[in-house]
């Protein structure tokens, strides 16, 4: 794919190739090819015209995964538009917050969510139209719902620069405020033309979906199979979660190409019964998103001794920066795990100390430039500004927060954050989004938010301090925090306490509560 063409361009081609090969199958095995897939997204994208959206327009998506998503977010990209994506499983608050923020022109929301969202949404004084699309699923609901309105003259593609946006993708905030990160179409497919590089996926691959789609791990999923011709086969919600139904869904599916955060690659291999099926489809694991145990990596290895596997690494803002490939046999005396390796081959690295100058010891915090780096967060000028490191070169360094050292082969080795951001399940969480969520519970006067690290993976505890110095049900802490984030970024143990231990300079000695933990 050129650097100068727009992220649509691969289906656009794939199209052309061989319109009658089947682009998506849903986790059900309902299919649609790669011609009424082009098709689909096209009336999408005639409909979002007459409805005003055009180039510098955001439009939002509130649905189901679903061929119809996938449909609606080509439509959204051909007319100009960027597409933000919201997560149907997070609290209609925080949905509707996102839609506001992100000063959608309108959004594409699935019926069920329609009222939660429109409540919310006036919570916040917004006014943001909604285009209801019925239940999803191979298509028809959106096809439907454009079949109820008006006939819409047919339109030409969008012709949008390389740095004109492709999608936002709303990550934790630190403020108790998701944020918005920018995504460019150059972002995009500079990151999508690496993948073909290394990767070399064929028109024969089936490459699964495990990943929501406000999630950076479907920007693989998606447009790498679509621009060769392949077939994109989506993993539904719940199935998502259940190793055991995954691990015979794979081998049913006959997925050549897997990708997803290693927690769910963990559960398969200690409870997957993966020795007992055939996997002779597949050949490429890719995992990405948090650190894989070696335990559980070498279980997996052993059990999947074919593929290849490779662990990503890169934050939103880069999409995959480095990536490793883990040897065909993980010796049992290892117990670190591996590194996340080398830089891709689009971009450049330099690692720097805490004052943003080059890191005399080689270890530091990594800084990333080059084409798949963010122009930034959306409507965040005070995290634009210390998301950059300052330099004379006039090259842009995005600075990750993670701190590497190179070991004896050049490759990195992750040493932790620089923040207090934390991978859980392979999301981004902010702890402090957490707590400003706590500290909105009535009861509560003090709230602080820990992450423990183990072999059996991350524990993120609460430590909650009461106004009346009485225990608070963890019900209803939980209810509270099921109200205003997503599943995973609740708490999973709560821990009550007189107060917070502090610092000498007054602020809450977080070391000290990890010790507690």
């Amino acid at each position: 794919m050129s650097g100068s063409a727009p992220l649509f361009a691969g289906l656009e081609a794939s199209w052309r190739r061989e319109p009658g090969r089947v682009a998506i199958e849903e986790s059900d095995g309902t299919a649609i090819t790669y011609d009424a897939l082009h098709d689909l997204a096209d009336r999408a994208r005639d409909h979002l015209r007459v409805l005003g959206v055009g180039p510098g327009d955001h439009v939002g998506l509130c649905m189901t995964k679903s061929i119809d998503a996938v449909a609606a977010m080509f439509g959204i990209m051909k007319a100009g538009a960027a597409y933000v994506p919201c997560d149907p499983n997070a609290p209609p608050a925080r949905n509707a917050f996102i839609l506001s923020d992100c000063a959608v022109r309108l959004a594409f929301v699935e019926e069920k969510f329609t009222a939660g969202v429109t409540k919310e949404l006036a919570a916040l004084g917004a006014s943001v139209p909604l285009v209801a699309i019925g239940a999803v699923g191979g298509g028809a609901a959106l096809r439907g719902a454009l079949d109820a309105r008006p006939a819409a003259p047919a339109a030409q593609d969008a012709t949008p620069s390389p740095d004109d946006l492709a999608y936002i993708l709303c990550t934790s905030g630190s403020t108790g405020r998701p944020k918005g990160v920018m995504l460019t179409h150059r972002n995009a497919v500079s990151f999508v033309d690496w993948c073909l590089e290394t990767f070399r996926p064929v028109p024969d691959d089936r490459f699964s979906s495990h990943a929501p789609f406000h999630f950076d791990l479907s920007i693989l999923d998606i447009y790498v199979p679509l621009h060769e011709g392949a077939t994109l086969v989506l993993v539904d919600h719940e199935l998502g979660k259940d190793p055991a139904a995954l691990a015979e869904f794979i081998a049913r599916k006959r997925i050549s190409v897997w990708y997803s955060a290693p927690s769910i690659l963990s559960l398969m291999a200690e409870m997957g019964g993966l020795t007992g099926r055939s996997y002779p489809d597949l050949r490429h694991v890719l995992f990405a998103g948090e650190v894989f145990p070696i335990r559980h990596l070498r279980s997996l290895r052993e059990q999947w001794p074919a593929p290849r596997f490779f662990n990503l690494y890169g934050p939103t803002e880069t999409n995959v920066c480095t990536f490793h490939e883990i040897p065909m046999t993980i010796p049992k005396e290892r117990a670190d795990p591996y590194p996340i390796g080398k830089t891709c081959s689009h971009l450049k690295d330099r690692v720097v100390d805490l004052d943003g100058a080059e890191a005399k010891d080689g270890s530091g915090e990594l800084c990333i430039s080059g084409p798949a780096v963010t122009p930034g967060y959306w409507n965040r000028e005070e995290q634009n500004a210390r998301a950059y490191l300052p330099t004379t070169d006039g090259i842009k360094w995005y600075r990750t927060g993670d701190i590497v050292a190179r070991d004896g082969n050049g490759d990195y080795v992750f040493h932790g954050r620089r923040d207090r951001m934390v991978k859980k399940r392979g999301y981004r969480v902010e702890l402090g989004e957490i707590e400003a969520c706590l500290y909105t519970h009535p009861r509560l006067r003090q709230a602080a938010v820990v992450a423990i690290e183990s072999d059996a993976g991350l524990t993120v505890k609460a430590f909650v301090c009461s106004h009346d110095g009485q225990r608070v049900s963890i019900i209803d802490l939980k209810r509270h925090c099921s109200e205003k984030l997503p599943l995973y970024m609740i708490p999973d143990v709560f821990a009550f306490t007189d107060a917070l231990p502090t610092t000498s300079t007054g602020k809450v000695d977080y070391e000290k509560l990890k010790k507690l933990a």
